[in-house]
């Protein structure tokens, strides 16, 4: 598909006190999203959708649990297996100083999320600890997005028989609002299902059969079609969306919760169909804190969705122009 949309603007980096490293096997297909938030850690929440999660530290981060903020998101490719990178990055913010002080110990709060990528590039090779050292000592303003990353084996559009589905990736995008707080999102986009345009609504990924043509999923699913494709049902956590959105205002980590839920509008508006028993779509939440408390909640909550759906887009549109 030839791309004629211009990537949405911004990156989670915008965010006040969010940097983001990214390392990759580009050989293997694999690799390591982090989002760093200041030394001091943010506000963090989660919200798990899909119903096959690969996660570490996401129980802590729901209300009423003792610990508040989060040191760094994971987000990493080779499904269970590479929830070992959150190892190395909790090893490197250690060694910066940074986590919880206790009996003379630091230990950094760091959830993760993975998605599975073992079906492409060499299964063998999973994201590790000293991938995960490796992309915080890459964090930086800016990040690369397209098939880097996390997102460097992910593919959409994997339900049809017979189809091949489509290269995907990392993307990130952020919205500055007019009382000066800035909403950010990145996401790793490793759906079963396929990927909508969010403002057009033209699909802008889906699956493709030997000739080129490309089959979308949505109307096998409800009937509408008249392809003589057939439906595959993928084994269960063979996909997943995973992501983190980041504000610079103060957050309850009540409210930091309510943030994640709502970015799953986002996906929902780029994403069809989402939340399926094959995905396990996890989005987080981050709080820096640099502006008061008093947002407006509502918006926050309008531009979580918004920027998570236009992070989800990027990542296909930078892919397109890789």
């Amino acid at each position: 598909m030839a791309n004629i949309y211009r990537p949405f603007p911004g990156d989670i980096t915008r965010v006040h006190g969010i940097r983001v490293g990214q390392a990759q096997n580009a050989q293997a297909m694999t690799g390591v999203t982090v989002v760093l938030p200041q030394a001091e850690g943010a506000v963090g929440g989660v919200s798990v959708r899909g119903a096959a999660p690969g996660t570490r530290e996401t129980d802590l981060l729901r209300p009423g649990n003792l610990v508040e903020r989060a040191h760094a998101v994971v987000l990493s490719g080779g499904s269970a297996y590479g929830l070992a990178a959150a190892d190395g990055v909790m090893r490197y913010l250690e060694q910066m100083g940074v986590g919880l002080e206790m009996a003379g110990a630091r230990v950094p709060i760091v959830p993760a999320a993975v998605l599975f990528d073992l079906g492409v590039g060499d299964s063998a090779v999973r994201p590790d600890a000293s991938m995960g050292i490796s992309a915080c000592m890459s964090a930086a303003k800016g990040m690369a997005q397209g098939a880097v990353g996390a997102g460097c084996g992910a593919t959409v559009g994997k339900l049809v028989v017979g189809a091949h589905p489509q290269q995907a990736g990392v993307g990130s995008a952020s919205i500055t609002l007019p009382e000066g707080v800035t909403v950010g999102a990145v996401v790793a986009v490793n759906a079963v299902g396929d990927v909508y345009h969010p403002v057009t609504g033209e699909c802008i990924a889906c699956a493709s059969l030997e000739d080129g043509t490309r089959v979308r999923a949505e109307g096998l699913l409800c009937g509408q079609s008249p392809a003589p494709q057939q439906l595959r049902i993928p084994a269960p956590g063979s996909n997943t969306t995973i992501g983190v959105v980041a504000v610079d205002c103060a957050l309850t980590k009540e409210q930091a919760n309510r943030l994640a839920d709502v970015a799953h509008d986002g996906l929902a508006r780029a994403i069809r169909p989402v939340h399926t028993q094959m995905d396990g779509d996890t989005m987080f939440a981050l709080a820096t804190g640099r502006v008061g408390s008093d947002v407006n909640f509502v918006k926050l909550c309008a531009a979580a969705a918004e920027v998570t759906a236009r992070a989800i887009a990027n990542a296909i549109l930078f892919s397109l122009d890789a």
